[in-house]
């Protein structure tokens, strides 16, 4: 079965952006690149229920613009263009159960002027059952130089996480930057004053072999793939700090069987909000 990469379309510089980013990772993986535009209220204003033969001119427009755009950067590559009648977040979790990849702009054409992220992106970030990826429009684009970044709790790592992270760095001919970011143990805020340098390096020298061991099954399938491994104390600051230059930052999102609470660890928040690359949201568990 051929691959699909699906980008959410909503004519947004943003999603501009993320179709050609999306474009580009579509090409790299030899998949389809379906383009989507979901709305409830895709009618003429006359008729109460409208199908996509009756997409009014300005959301065609949109999936034409888009879809012209990318052919004409990859003229050999598949493109198709869809309109989903359901609510955005809604509609694009359910376009992308069936695609391998999730692209979406960080925010769309709501919202306030300077918010990093838009509702929209957030609820498909922390609904998706498919690896999501938000993309912010830079002005500069997104090239496929660079790092991928993931963020590795060594006490616990994530395979599927991890997997990502390498088989995106080999699509790239890329390296891993394998980022373990720990925090003190509480225990040292209880005593109070500052904690001995002596103690913090013993700390940090375990948490690097911990990492060792948690990229030892990767390593071993992906020889060919550099990595380097990134010890730092504060997970979501290590993150951001490397972001910087990176071709894709890949967090986990653990699957949730409930309906409510926050989706998203504070890991992946910060990612999302304050990362200058790319960021893969990949669900686990």
């Amino acid at each position: 079965m051929t691959s699909t990469v699906v980008a959410g379309i909503d004519g947004s510089p943003a999603s501009t952006a993320a179709a050609q980013w999306a474009a580009e990772e579509a090409r790299r993986r030899g998949a389809t690149l379906r383009l989507v535009h979901a709305w409830p209220w895709l009618t003429d204003g006359v008729s109460s229920y409208a199908g996509p033969d009756d997409l009014p001119a300005a959301a065609q427009r949109i999936l034409t613009e888009a879809a012209d755009t990318v052919r004409e950067a990859h003229p050999e590559l598949t493109v198709r263009t869809d309109a989903v009648l359901d609510a955005p977040a809604d509609g694009l979790v359910a376009a992308g159960a069936e695609a391998d990849l999730l692209v979406l702009g960080s925010r769309g054409r709501g919202g306030f002027t300077g918010l990093l992220l838009g509702s929209v992106s957030m609820a498909v970030a922390g609904r998706s059952g498919t690896p999501v990826v938000v993309v912010r429009d830079t002005g500069q684009g997104h090239g496929p130089s660079g790092e991928v970044v993931v963020g590795v709790d060594a006490h616990a790592p994530e395979e599927e996480v991890l997997a990502f992270a390498f088989r995106e760095a080999a699509l790239r001919g890329a390296r891993v930057r394998a980022v373990n970011g720990w925090d003190l143990p509480p225990l040292f805020g209880y005593a109070g004053g500052a904690v001995p340098a002596t103690q913090v390096e013993q700390l940090e020298a375990l948490e690097a072999k911990l990492l060792t061991l948690a990229l030892a099954g990767q390593r071993e399938q992906h020889p060919a793939v550099e990595v380097v491994e990134d010890v730092r104390l504060g997970a979501a600051r290590g993150l951001v700090e490397t972001s910087a230059g990176a071709a894709l930052v890949v967090v986990g999102r653990r699957r949730r069987s409930i309906e409510f609470g926050p989706r998203l660890g504070r890991v992946a928040h910060a990612a999302l909000h304050h990362a200058e690359a790319p960021v893969a949201v990949v669900p686990h568990g």
